[in-house]
């Protein structure tokens, strides 16, 4: 493409001067650079092609209202105003991709912005906190790209290097956005896959079978960004079905685990419309870092899985509440539905054995009886679609099978 443009997402009021180098290595690269002000109040620094009172009127505010308000809400007006502005440019052809720089407020605004954008848009971020646990809220179920600012913003060699760094990298993308594409190869129907390593067999096995029937697969990390990743593409209607053999994100948002994808998991694709096979895959623990259990669950059973991650084994009164909130969940879904349960066990942990905190051995991890509560309470109250429970383990062949039956099945029509 010629002259592709791409937004700069920027406070100008503070960090004008990077912004203006930034786009002057964009536009040598051959790339327009639109300077998007994101200021929280008006302030006299020039050079924005688009203005902080443009982008809080895009919000139903005045700009002038905004230095009167609390930081956090000014923030929130301006990522509402930019997020309907950016869009709107990437829509009308104007942007082709965009780029924000900024400490942690800057990010927070320009990551919600660039979310707005559809996958693959080239988005690029310039953070000096790149580095931190923040990234998983920042970038969350998008594909921005972080650099590390690796000092606070302010030009010298090293700040210089890793805006050129980041503007090039930007400008490569959206040139090769723009590159023609050829339009006699039509993409295969891509299914979502939940994948875990837990259920890898079954997930292994899955693809291989859809994939020779035609299909293109993605896989999703049941670790709170892939359920919220699988959630916004069924939702953008980008899959044409999901087998979503590993719910375990369920499992977390339940007990507040550290691998919960959130209130809406299990929500879009079935809103969509979208044919979905669902498994209580790994749905028999939650994830908790090493030594950061809560007190509430000292007493309970684990299985340490890596040097970070301790697995708590899920209990009856668990299995109960998961099968309710399963139900809730499935009973809106405006597409073809099937639970599919393996009674013999819904991960690869069943083969060991439990251990409390002290690592002194408890009980053996296969519990079919606590796992029965699952299927009992999902039984009750789901009033949509089908439940069919097989005499088999997740990972057996056998079970994968019927997975990749049923949902080839669904996309040819067959219900």
């Amino acid at each position: 493409m010629s002259n592709p443009g791409v937004a700069v997402l920027v406070t100008m009021d503070s960090k004008g001067a990077e912004a203006r180098f930034l786009a002057e290595v964009l536009a040598e690269a051959g790339v327009r650079p639109l300077l998007v002000d994101l200021s929280c109040k008006p302030h006299e620094t020039g050079g924005a092609d688009i203005g902080g009172e443009e982008i809080a009127a895009a919000a139903g505010r005045r700009w002038e209202e905004l230095a009167g308000m609390e930081r956090n809400a000014a923030s929130e007006v301006m990522m509402e105003g930019g997020r309907r502005v950016v869009a709107q440019k990437f829509q009308e052809g104007e942007i082709h991709g965009a780029v924000g720089l900024g400490g942690a407020n800057g990010t927070s605004m320009a990551c919600a912005i660039m979310r707005a954008l559809p996958p693959l848009a080239p988005k690029v971020m310039v953070s000096v906190v790149a580095a931190t646990a923040a990234v998983q809220w920042y970038v969350a179920e998008s594909d921005i790209m972080m650099f590390p600012a690796i000092g606070d913003f302010s030009l010298n060699r090293i700040t210089r290097g890793v805006l050129t760094n980041a503007a090039l990298a930007l400008a490569g993308m959206v040139k090769r956005e723009g590159a023609p594409k050829d339009e006699g190869s039509a993409s295969p129907p891509l299914i979502g896959v939940s994948s875990f390593g837990g259920t890898a067999a079954c997930v292994e096995r899955v693809e291989r079978r859809l994939t020779e029937a035609g299909y293109e697969v993605i896989f999703f990390h049941a670790s709170g960004p892939g359920g919220r990743a699988l959630e916004s593409l069924a939702g953008l209607g980008e899959l044409a079905g999901v087998v979503d053999v590993t719910t375990h994100e369920l499992t977390d948002l339940l007990v507040d685990g550290v691998y919960s994808a959130g209130a809406g998991r299990l929500e879009a694709a079935g809103a969509a419309g979208v044919p979905q096979v669902v498994v209580p895959g790994a749905l028999d623990h939650a994830n908790f870092w090493t030594g950061q259990v809560p007190g509430k669950y000292q007493k309970r059973a684990f299985f340490q899985y890596n040097a970070q991650n301790l697995l708590m084994r899920t209990n009856r009164e668990e299995f109960e509440a998961l099968g309710v909130l399963m139900a809730e969940k499935l009973n809106r879904a405006k597409g073809p539905l099937s639970v599919l349960i393996p009674t013999r066990g819904y991960s690869e942990h069943t083969k060991r054995r439990a251990h409390d905190l002290e690592g002194r051995e408890m009980c053996d991890w296969r519990q079919p009886g606590v796992d029965a509560a699952f299927a009992a309470s999902l039984a009750e109250h789901l009033k949509t679609g089908e439940i069919v429970a097989l005499d088999l383990h997740i990972n057996d062949p056998a079970f994968a099978d019927a997975c990749a039956e049923k949902m080839i099945g669904m996309l040819a029509g067959g219900g």
